[in-house]
């Protein structure tokens, strides 16, 4: 890692419900360093979503925005699909039902690259290959509705690459997967993200998940920043009661403390 990508201060949102103004996000001071694994922390209403569609221009019209996001390692805010790449909890929303996987994923290698389609298709086929579909040729040719849930995220998460992005966000993705699947797919996040040296915001509300690859945590509770710091300093030294209940939710015995399994 090296320099921020992206640095925010004092960001507030606002949605407008009825004549008033509730706060999703409420000054908010965060530095985004280039190339590193961010998780994003919280309970569902803490403001995560929130931040993550600020970052990507996708807030909803009449949202009131305050404060500043910058991006030195751009120069400019991220374009949608080029500069960076936006995988949501449920692929459904990112896939068009009506068009095979292979024009989706190519579609945007072609106009984000410039590429020819016969060039996006190869291409298309090859990012396929790299979430780990079985049979890429034939995925190519297949429809939404003929995959299951993980294989559906994977493809989504290889149209979201398809343009080489800088900057990858994950928003709940595999939060609706079951245990095994949502194992998978951290997996090929992080292979993707260390191969091609991307920046990762990987937001969920479930920090013994996180913790497991990020490189630093961010907890957000009722729309604001409670702490941020190194996973394992955050994990092991929380200095918030709210991150030390949410580290203490998942010690049971069941599930091995979270502490011991960073230092095995």
């Amino acid at each position: 890692m090296s320099g921020i990508f992206c640095s925010l201060r004092q960001l507030s949102v606002s949605y407008r419900r009825g004549r008033n103004n509730a706060a999703a996000l409420d000054r908010i001071d965060l530095d985004i360093a280039t190339g590193e694994r961010l998780a994003i922390i919280g309970e569902s209403g803490s403001g995560k979503s929130t931040l993550a569609r600020a970052l990507a221009g996708l807030l909803p019209k009449g949202t009131k925005v305050a404060g500043e996001m910058l991006w030195p390692a751009l120069g400019h805010p991220p374009r949608p699909g080029r500069d960076f790449g936006f995988v949501f909890q449920d692929p459904g929303t990112s896939l068009n039902p009506v068009l095979t996987i292979g024009e989706q994923i190519a579609e945007g290698a072609r106009r984000h690259l410039g590429l020819s389609w016969k060039q996006a298709s190869l291409r298309a086929e090859e990012l396929l290959g790299r979430v780990r579909m079985p049979e890429p040729d034939k995925a190519m040719r297949a429809y939404p509705h003929q995959l299951s849930g993980g294989q559906r995220q994977r493809v989504a998460i290889a149209a979201a690459i398809a343009a080489r992005p800088a900057l990858l966000i994950a928003d709940e993705a595999t939060s609706a997967l079951d245990v095994v699947v949502q194992a998978e797919i951290i997996r090929l996040l992080d292979g993707l993200v260390r191969e091609d040296g991307m920046t990762l915001l990987f937001i969920t509300h479930d920090i013994a998940l996180a913790s497991g690859f990020v490189d630093r945590i961010a907890v957000f509770r009722d729309a604001r920043l409670v702490e941020a710091g190194p996973v394992h300093s955050v994990l092991s030294a929380p200095e918030s009661g709210y991150t030390a209940a949410l580290i203490a939710s998942h010690r049971d015995l069941a599930t091995p403390p979270l502490i011991a399994e960073l230092s095995s």
